[in-house]
Parts: structure tokens; C-alpha cells; sequence
């Protein structure tokens, strides 16, 4: 099992320095939307939660010189940030993170932090740990957040949740990469509801 953690690199943090420092320099509180951890073709290159090089590049008008292989999970959520009103509007009102600000490859694919047995119960101090800190950083609107994923993530941070009370409420919503995979001909029909869940919280 190999760890992706790619603040070792300087550049992924000059990279991640002008993504927040232009969506995210302000006090205004944000409504957390949690993954469940860094892909490899993900925030794992970039450093940045669901934000793919292309996208980084194409989208953000960030240049870099990351391999710019694209993300499943990164295509969908920018369709979602356009149709909300494009990055300004979106990330002035969402920030997005993951349970595991960590992420994990087994055999050259993807691990996510409850597929393996004892995994998810050694992280679970790092990851309350992580989450706090986030909190001290962008503040959160706690009246609820989102978590991508209707199954194990949002079983295991409810879970969490209901012990440390980080939010009133969880509301789930389907995983960007199973839209991706297993219902892409109804995507649109995805992007959608994604809109129509999060409109309310735009600011």
C-alpha cells in the first residue's frame, strides 16, 4: 500500500497557495462537502479535493507542469461548479475536503480508507485531528454539511459525527466517480440534483 501525500512536492504547494489564497481569503464561512479521500489522478497529484490537473489548469487558469490526466470524479464536479455559476460563486459558498485528507493506492489502484480492516480505525484519530484543524482554517456553516457518497463514507462519518457533533446534519449525496462509472447516461439528470441539494446553500 503506498500513501498519496503530495505536499512534499513545492510545487503542488505554490499550486494549492494560489488556489486558496484567490477562492478561500476571507472569514466567510463555507458548507463543507466531504469526499472520502484523495484519488490518484485527484487532489492526490494536485493536492486540491475533486480538482483533477486538466481542470486545475483549464478551469481555474492555474498553470502547472503535472501530468494533466484526467479524473472521473474531477469531470463531474466541475459540471456541478459551472452550472452553479461557475468557481467564483461555487467556492465563495462550498469548500470541499475529504474524511481522509489521505490517500491510498493498492496495486496500482485506487484504496479508499475503509477497504481495509484496521485502516479506517488507525486513521480515525489523524482524521478528527485533520478535520478540526480544517475548521480553524475556513470556517465551517454547521447547520450541515454534504458527503459524497451514500454508502460507507456516510455510514462512517455520521458515524463520527454524531460522537464529535461537527454538523447538525449530514446530507448524502451519490459519489461522483459511481455517476461517473455506472450512470453516466444520466448524468445531466445527476448534475441536476446536485444543484437543486446544494442552491440553498449558495451565498
Amino acid at each position: 500500500m503506498e500513501t498519496l501525500y503530495p505536499f512534499s512536492d513545492e510545487k503542488v504547494k505554490e499550486l494549492n497557495r494560489q488556489f486558496y489564497n484567490t477562492y478561500y481569503n476571507d472569514n466567510y464561512p463555507r458548507t463543507y462537502l466531504i469526499g472520502i479521500n484523495p484519488g490518484r489522478f485527484g487532489a492526490g497529484v494536485t493536492g486540491i479535493p475533486f480538482t483533477d490537473p486538466i481542470r486545475l489548469a483549464e478551469v481555474l487558469g492555474i498553470e502547472h507542469e503535472l501530468d494533466k490526466k484526467p479524473e472521473l470524479s474531477s469531470k463531474f464536479i466541475y459540471e456541478v461548479i459551472e452550472a452553479a455559476g461557475g468557481p467564483d460563486v461555487f467556492f465563495g459558498s462550498f469548500y470541499f475536503t475529504s474524511v481522509s485528507p489521505v490517500g491510498f493506492v493498492k496495486g496500482g489502484k485506487n484504496l479508499n480508507y475503509y477497504d481495509l480492516p484496521g485502516l479506517q480505525n488507525a486513521l480515525e484519530p489523524f482524521m478528527i485531528k485533520a478535520m478540526h484543524e480544517q475548521f480553524e482554517c475556513i470556517k465551517p456553516v454547521t447547520k450541515a454539511a454534504f458527503c459524497l457518497g451514500m454508502g460507507k463514507n456516510y455510514k462512517y462519518f455520521s458515524s463520527l459525527n454524531e460522537r464529535y457533533g461537527f454538523f447538525e446534519e449530514i446530507i448524502p449525496l451519490p459519489h461522483p466517480r459511481w455517476i461517473m462509472q455506472y450512470r453516466l447516461r444520466r448524468k445531466k439528470e445527476f448534475v441536476g440534483n446536485y444543484i437543486e441539494s446544494l442552491s440553498p446553500f449558495l451565498r
